[in-house]
């Protein structure tokens, strides 16, 4: 115990004078609520601790004080064998070490991996009610669900969702991010960042796989999945039939944006010789999900048994990972592009589902903002099939005339607009996925 408390103190004294780190801004919204924890969660390797870190360092720039802003990583070998009275006792050495400032200011207390410590839960809910200072929480996503903090944090915590990096953020890391809105751009910014939202959609958003070779981005994003899956799901739940469960995380990474069935899924898995039962494969769709290694859309309605009987579709969480698992040897641009979109969706706080018309017709997505704005949008890689094309825009054209509140939007990889019928807006894919409204 005593080396414990001796470690810790030389990690608070460390901490309260380290220089903060120059990182990639990153575009996520804090929830502004007051007498909340703030939950950092997200798929390993998204960013989750460099986020921390953001938000230290715009408290810093907004004029708290330094020694009141304490960041803990609590992964540790030498805090084997920490408990939530050492974890408590943090506060105490904290302000011990920086007197004063438990009276002075408010203060701002990070804890990473905070997961590690048995009973931290209690420690965080005491700090919440009773001392003066706004508590930032990340760890792992196998204990820091969305549902497992309200049940854990008894309504003191709110979520935040760290994904990837976006298309804007990849622009940034690299120091290409325009300055200019997409309307004062010059054609030939435009091309370029053109091309350079093409690659994003083949290398993804990963922070670490930025400007690594294109051989060594595989096996990273492989070791990312396997990690997740072990930890997250195999660990996690007890899962008892490994083999299947690594067919059907497979099965989801390769068909980014397709149909899944549970009952076709389950019915394959049985004529491969899998014997697993139907509960398990619903089970393990959403361990694969509250992992956040993919995302899944059910069919707009207002009736809870077509939701429930109709296919769903599955994405990734980041456009990388189709080439990893994809059995095609071409890349899937138009796939990865759809997973891009939604995703960016999903960062902008929209509610999104899937559309079938009356007349069968798919549309992609169903959005809605906070305000309850819908907008019907359809996602294009290619416009230069015209069969293709006119039966998105009539899809599309159809649903608009039903919902005239909602918009219908067209976003493509093309320069300049195809032909679109009224009340239908085209916008270029890169144009979209760099507009600064967190909207939409």
């Amino acid at each position: 115990m005593r080396d414990i408390q001796a470690v810790l103190r030389q990690r608070i004294s460390d901490a309260l004078t380290t220089t903060i780190p120059v990182l990639t801004r990153r575009d996520v919204r804090l929830p502004m609520v007051t007498g909340k924890a703030h939950a950092v969660i997200g798929m390993r390797r998204s960013g989750k601790s460099t986020f921390l870190w953001q938000c230290l360092a715009e408290r810093l720039a907004a004029g708290t004080p330094r020694e009141a802003l304490l960041y803990l990583n609590l992964e540790d070998e030498r805090l084997n064998g920490m408990n939530a009275v050492d974890l408590g006792g943090v506060i105490e050495e904290w302000f011990r070490q920086a007197p004063g400032i438990r009276d002075r200011t408010r203060a701002t207390l990070f804890l990473d991996e905070v997961q590690l410590i048995p009973g931290w839960e209690t420690v965080a809910r005491r700090i919440i009610d009773q001392e003066r200072i706004d508590l930032f929480l990340s760890g792992s996503s196998a204990h820091l669900l969305s549902s497992e903090i309200a049940t854990s944090m008894r309504g003191r915590a709110l979520p935040t969702t760290i994904y990837p990096f976006s298309f804007r953020e990849t622009l940034r890391h690299a120091g290409l991010e325009p300055a200019k809105p997409w309307s004062r751009l010059p054609k030939a910014e435009r091309s370029d960042l053109d091309a350079h939202l093409r690659k994003y959609l083949v290398n993804g958003g990963f922070p670490e796989t930025q400007g690594i070779a294109d051989q060594d981005r595989a096996p990273l994003l492989r070791s990312y999945v396997d990690v997740a899956v072990l930890r997250d799901v195999l660990e996690r739940h007890a899962v008892s039939h490994p083999v299947a469960l690594r067919w059907l995380q497979r099965h989801l990474l390769s068909t980014a944006g397709g149909l899944f069935s549970v009952q076709k899924c389950w019915d394959t898995m049985r004529s491969q010789g899998l014997a697993v039962g139907k509960d398990s494969v619903h089970a393990w769709l959403a361990h694969l999900e509250e992992a956040f290694l993919i995302r899944t859309l059910s069919l707009a309605t207002t009736s809870e048994r077509r939701r429930m009987v109709n296919p769903r579709k599955a994405y990734p969480i980041d456009p990388g990972l189709i080439p990893v698992w994809s059995r095609s040897p071409e890349p899937q641009i138009g796939h990865a592009l759809e997973t891009a979109v939604l995703i960016e969706l999903l960062r902008r706080g929209h509610e999104v589902d899937y559309m079938k018309t009356d007349e069968g017709q798919e549309i992609d997505f169903l959005a809605r903002d906070h305000a309850g704005k819908e907008t019907l949008i359809q996602v294009s890689s290619d416009t230069a099939n015209a069969e293709t094309l006119a039966r998105e825009l009539r899809a599309l054209a159809a649903e608009s005339k039903r919902r005239t509140r909602a918009e219908a939007l067209l976003i493509s990889m093309d320069a300049r607009s195809p032909q679109v019928p009224t009340g239908v807006r085209w916008i270029s894919a890169s144009e979209w996925l760099l507009t600064e409204n967190r909207d939409g």
